[in-house]
């Protein structure tokens, strides 16, 4: 199955030209030819079926025979406010792997011990386009630019949520994800560097209502518990 990322295609389209990266990928590369299958997605979750009319390398040229809107849509919304690692790698790993598990939004946060200060969203927009694609996806995660900790939990709107939770290793009573989450629920999970929230930035998302979660004994790395929270949401959201 080919997939090419389309996202200015539209459902009232009965055809379509792919762009010349796309076109050349598809000619040149996976050598697909006249009357080949390829499919589309959007982004937003329309998932397009099309021929190939004309397999040219920089405008080839689609016959739209099949759409389906809403392809796969997920029964919940997750929401990750994460501090991006000091090692670039590890977050990119982990938007990788989040997008093929399950995620609908991604904030990169600065906090007190945040040992990266700023993301390139370009890069990390090509790491979730090629995961999207990969694990035959029809929505692609949002990824927000980089906001101090602060001017998230100011500008964030608290009551689009059903759950606001907050991961973090200092002592105090927690709950497990999943028992604070309940089924189709719109969840916004933080996940702190690998020093942790400070305890003035948990106090503050206690303040708010945040409810302090613990994801298992093992200390985990940053990119580890913001998967893990992927993972729950979507064991907890599974059909």
């Amino acid at each position: 199955m080919h997939l090419f990322f389309t996202p200015t295609i539209a459902p009232h389209h009965t055809g379509f030209i792919l762009s010349e990266e796309e076109s050349k990928h598809a000619i040149r590369v996976l050598r697909l030819n006249l009357g080949d299958t390829v499919y589309l997605v959007d982004g937003v979750g329309g998932w397009y079926t099309a021929d190939i009319l004309d397999p040219h390398p920089k405008r080839t040229t689609l016959a739209i025979r099949q759409v389906e809107q809403h392809y796969q849509k997920p029964a919940y919304y997750l929401h990750i406010a994460v501090a991006p690692t000091k090692n670039i790698d590890r977050i990119e790993w982990f938007l990788e792997k989040a997008t093929e598990v399950g995620v609908q939004e991604i904030t990169p946060i600065i906090t007190a011990h945040s040992e990266r200060k700023e993301v390139k969203i370009e890069r990390l927009n090509k790491v979730v386009i090629a995961a999207m694609k990969q694990s035959l996806k029809a929505y692609l995660p949002k990824i927000n630019p980089a906001v101090s900790y602060g001017q998230f939990l100011q500008s964030i709107g608290h009551d689009a949520y059903t759950t606001k939770a907050i991961a973090h290793c200092a002592d105090g009573d927690k709950q497990y994800l999943n028992d604070v989450c309940p089924p189709r629920g719109r969840y916004l999970i933080l996940v702190g560097p690998e020093g942790d929230f400070s305890e003035g930035e948990i106090g503050q998302a206690l303040a708010l209502g945040y409810q302090p979660v613990s994801l298992g004994n093992s200390r985990l790395r940053t990119e580890t518990a913001a998967l893990t929270s992927c993972i729950e949401a979507a064991l907890l959201n599974r059909l």
